[in-house]
């Protein structure tokens, strides 16, 4: 079974998935006019944003939502692409498909940082109230901007797959083997504690996952990126060797480690995508949660979440791991890679802060692909019954089959789903990205005029005026 899914998965991702990708990327890049380049300023600054009063609660005072800020939404997608792929993945990328892998990381993250501002803007665009908060994403935009309920379903359900269940295997997966390596604790047990500590902060809703994410998302990725860097200065006459590397296999110049060059692009495009998720349609979940004054605003804030994924955080695992020479080993892979280039830097204190930074790395990483599940099944449905059943089959269930499955079967299941998600999102963006580009350039031309803080009505898109409920 694991061997037919790794084969559909190299048919897939080999001949379809990956020209898609760049395409898009490309095309979206040129429309806005390279967006994630020009406005990377702005997407500073609308960090410190706080979120927005709707018009509900200007009208009536005693009417409150619960509202997320442009910073929380933005932590909450962090803390879902700042996880397992970036210390396992970046490695799995590197041991089988080369250091060249790393550059075509590089690649995706540049040109879908593009891909990821029209997804979050849409998402933006076409949220909806839920309760005492906001809900949208994909499943919202497909059926509310292109009507087509059966493919929104489809997306619905694929998203929830991947990052409700599957994805939260590979979380577990790598938290295990870390402590495993690092302590010899059993997976069992480990994992059995992990859903516990998962069904525990599902339950509390989108506000509890965002406050948690707030916290441990800074914590996390700035204690990383410290050693990191700190390695990486100790090392500094390494870095033109270890950039020479990555650029020469990258092109099947000097092939250092792993396969052919098909299979170095594969695995960075791969391993790229599931760490930074442009294109895949997940962060959009997350970003029409915030309660800001223009769409645009989410959109670049989460085509920086693609730079701080990739560039930064993926970046730092990658010069770790080629400084320590033990990419060629065989025997090392994923996170047991990672801990014993770590180790080989800063002795055997590496592979326990690995293990302690894959805890925190990977269980924000859990609750916040649980609530991808939860928008997209509240879209399906709002029985309170199968909701149930689903937090926890994704805080219990498959976190625990995580903790004991192996890492080439977590790895080619989540393969698996996110192909077929990633197509169905990116087939909807380029249909609808055109009322990205518009509301870009309403953005664009706002600021040039002097207006601070942009804003946006519905009435300034008639055509879909009447799908839009939260822009009056």
């Amino acid at each position: 079974m694991n061997e037919l899914i790794t084969q559909i998965n190299d048919a897939v991702w080999g001949y379809i998935l990956i020209g898609a990708l760049v395409a898009c990327g490309l095309w979206f890049t040129w429309k806005t006019r390279g967006v994630q380049f020009r406005m990377i300023g702005e997407m500073f600054r609308l960090l410190t944003d706080s979120a927005t009063s709707s018009i509900e609660e200007l009208a009536d005072p005693n009417f409150k939502r619960k509202h997320i800020s442009s910073f929380q939404a933005f932590a909450v997608s962090v803390a879902t692409r700042v996880g397992t792929g970036n210390l396992a993945g970046v490695a799995s990328a590197i041991a089988i498909g080369g250091p060249g892998a790393v550059f075509w990381m590089w690649v995706i993250a540049l040109i879908g940082s593009a891909t990821a501002f029209v997804e979050s803007t849409l998402a933006q665009l076409f949220k909806l109230h839920y309760k005492d908060s906001f809900i949208g994403g994909p499943a919202y935009y497909i059926q509310r901007g292109l009507h087509q309920r059966w493919m929104a379903v489809l997306f619905a359900i694929l998203i929830t797959l991947q990052f409700g269940l599957s994805n939260n295997s590979i979380q577990a997966n790598t938290i295990c083997g870390a402590m495993q390596e690092a302590f010899g604790w059993s997976p069992l047990w480990v994992g059995a504690l992990l859903a516990a500590m998962a069904l525990f902060i599902v339950f509390g809703g989108i506000q509890r996952i965002a406050n948690v994410s707030a916290v441990l998302v800074p914590v996390m990725a700035i204690g990383y990126v410290i050693l990191a860097v700190i390695i990486i200065a100790m090392n500094i006459t390494e870095i033109p060797h270890v950039m020479k590397v990555i650029v020469l296999d990258a092109f099947g110049i000097e092939k250092v480690a792993g396969g052919a060059i098909g299979a170095t692009i594969m695995n960075g495009v791969k391993r790229g995508l599931f760490s930074n998720e442009a294109g895949e349609g997940s962060a959009p979940n997350v970003a029409a949660t915030a309660s800001v004054t223009h769409p645009v605003k989410q959109g670049l804030i989460q085509a920086l979440g693609v730079f701080t994924d990739t560039l930064l955080v993926c970046s730092c695992t990658a010069f770790i791991i080629l400084i320590s020479g033990l990419y060629e080993v065989p025997e090392l892979n994923g996170i047991m890679l990672t801990q014993s280039a770590l180790q080989s830097e800063v002795g055997a204190a590496g592979p326990i802060f690995i293990a302690i930074a894959i805890f925190l790395f990977a269980f924000s990483s859990i609750i916040g692909n649980y609530y991808y599940g939860e928008a997209n099944i509240r879209f399906i449905t709002p029985n309170p019954t199968i909701m149930t059943v689903y937090r926890i089959l994704s805080g219990g269930v498959m976190v625990v089959f995580g903790a004991m499955a192996s890492f080439e079967l977590v790895w080619n299941i989540v393969d698996f789903f996110m192909a077929f998600l990633t197509a169905c999102n990116l087939i909807a963006i380029v249909i609808l990205g055109k009322y990205a580009f518009r509301l870009l350039d309403d953005y664009r031309e706002q600021k040039r005029h002097g207006i601070k803080e942009p804003t946006f009505h519905r009435s300034q898109l008639p055509e879909i005026e009447h799908e839009l409920e939260c822009w009056e």
